[in-house]
């Protein structure tokens, strides 16, 4: 859409805020007459006049609000769907023809629609359930027939892919597609673990290479193995020698000084240094 057109759309109703006040707003806008509409749309092939363009683009926002209407069962906002269906409409305008001999709104359904179909194909999931052309075709007429049919028995399966000219196959598997569900990566903050639905995430399955589990298991048996020796060659040593490391290394509290020691045992500071490096000495050999 050129830089004209899309400064001209500044000047058109908005369909944010009340949808109703806007449909209200683009009924009052009056409908052209076959001849006035042929006046105009010859005056903006011909002249390139923007002018002509709005009144053409105006006089039809009511049909686009009718089109957009229909597409109200995918759960999207209706503003959106009107926006950009005026889109189509615009698109639509600058490509019209008036010597062909139809009118703008035959001309137009076209490219409203087209503009809706790729917003909702883009929209009503996360991941795209129809890419190409004859899988948007099929999205659109197979979720007409379900919403009139239900669920589909093999014979209206068959009666469905004969009608749009397509295959069985083709038709079960974008049934398939439609009647599946997004599913979230990450389970969100707010979910309840209680939950068994909720327990399950696809982040959850995914291989954490930042860690070897096997390393892991490993290192934890090891550290467990070295404590109980640890502790097993402490057992070895008198009580008074137990206490001096335990005070001085073992204890979850603040270290005990050698002073503190030194008074407890009635003896030189210089003394419990000597008794913790024999300590000391002895549990290294003893896990040696």
């Amino acid at each position: 859409m050129s830089t004209e057109m899309t400064s001209m759309a500044l000047a058109l109703p908005q369909s944010s805020g009340s949808i109703e006040a806007y449909v209200q707003s683009v009924n009052r806008i009056p409908m052209l007459t076959a001849e006035q509409e042929r006046e105009l749309a010859e005056r903006l092939v011909e002249q390139d006049d923007l002018e002509a363009a709005r009144q053409l683009i105006m006089s039809h926002l009511r049909f686009v609000v009718h089109v957009a209407r229909s597409y109200s069962g995918y759960g999207l906002p209706q503003a959106d769907l009107i926006q950009e269906g005026n889109i189509g409409l615009m698109k639509a305008v600058r490509r019209f023809d008036p010597s062909m001999g139809v009118r703008l709104v035959s001309f137009a359904v076209h490219w409203i629609k087209a503009e809706i179909h790729e917003y909702v194909l883009k929209n009503w999931r996360m991941v795209k359930i129809a890419t190409t052309k004859a899988q948007r075709k099929l999205f659109f007429n197979l979720r007409k027939m379900k919403s009139r049919l239900g669920w589909f028995t093999p014979e209206e399966v068959n009666t469905v892919a004969e009608t749009l000219g397509v295959s069985t196959s083709d038709v079960l598997e974008m049934e398939a597609r439609m009647s599946s569900y997004d599913q979230a990566f990450e389970l969100s903050s707010d979910d309840d673990d209680s939950r068994e639905s909720n327990n399950y995430s696809p982040a959850q399955y995914l291989e954490d290479k930042r860690s070897d589990l096997a390393e892991e298991i490993e290192n934890e048996q090891w550290e467990a193995q070295t404590q109980q020796r640890l502790f097993a060659a402490i057992n070895t040593l008198d009580e008074r020698s137990q206490d001096i490391l335990r005070s001085r290394w073992l204890d979850d509290n603040s270290k005990t000084t050698l002073q503190d020691l030194a008074d407890k045992y009635q003896v030189s500071a210089e003394r419990v240094r000597q008794l913790e490096a024999n300590a000391m000495k002895k549990l290294r050999n003893a896990m040696a």
